[in-house]
């Protein structure tokens, strides 16, 4: 138990160290976490508002800190390329993002096309609508984590899969407790988080 713990860890710190270096992609992942706990909630009481939660709110801040706010270049603080931290990355690297994303976008134009795709009866109704993209999201979620846990299982081992599906399950939790001060350090013009100061 405690190698697999370990595992988490080690998942936590590159991710961390490698991704997370802005105070602002911090703090939209603070964001990120508050939104994904109250999906996890409606989970038991709406499943496809969970989903619509998930996707709009919690994804949407936490993709746009690390595209739009996160150092893209060079990273001199580990001297490391970006190309090197992408192809190690052992989630969702910006390339596979990308793809998730499309599917994302697209499930709701698909269903505004054609209402009755997957099987589902014909309607115009917009919440009928919105209900069924929730529901097809919250599944694309599952099946995004599904998937690149049973990637991560053939490329690593079985046990470094679990630990990242138990890291990307947690990381709400994880992301509130590391990142709550950082709004407090941006108010105070701090843009990037002292990670040399930082123990792993």
């Amino acid at each position: 138990m405690s190698t697999f713990v370990s595992k988490i860890h080690t998942l936590r710190w590159d991710d961390h160290r490698y991704y997370h270096q802005c105070r602002i992609n911090q703090s939209l992942h603070f964001i990120s976490a508050l939104s994904f706990l109250v999906a996890y909630a409606w989970l038991f009481i709406d499943p496809a508002i969970a989903g619509l939660i998930g996707w709009l709110v919690g994804m949407v801040t936490r993709q746009s800190g690390h595209l739009f706010f996160e150092p893209r270049g060079f990273d001199a603080i580990h001297q490391l390329s970006y190309e090197h931290k992408e192809s190690i990355k052992a989630g969702y690297n910006m390339r596979r993002k990308a793809v998730l994303i499309s599917i994302w976008l697209a499930l709701p134009a698909v269903l505004f096309l054609r209402p009755d795709r997957f099987g589902l009866e014909h309607t115009t109704d917009l919440r009928t609508l919105a209900h069924r993209i929730g529901l097809l999201w919250l599944g694309l979620g599952a099946a995004g984590l599904a998937f690149r846990t049973i990637h991560l299982s053939f490329l690593r081992g079985p046990s470094w899969g679990l630990a990242w599906a138990c890291k990307i399950l947690s990381d709400p939790l994880h992301n509130i407790q590391s990142y709550w001060r950082s709004p407090i350090a941006l108010l105070r013009g701090q843009r990037l988080d002292p990670l040399l100061h930082r123990a792993h």
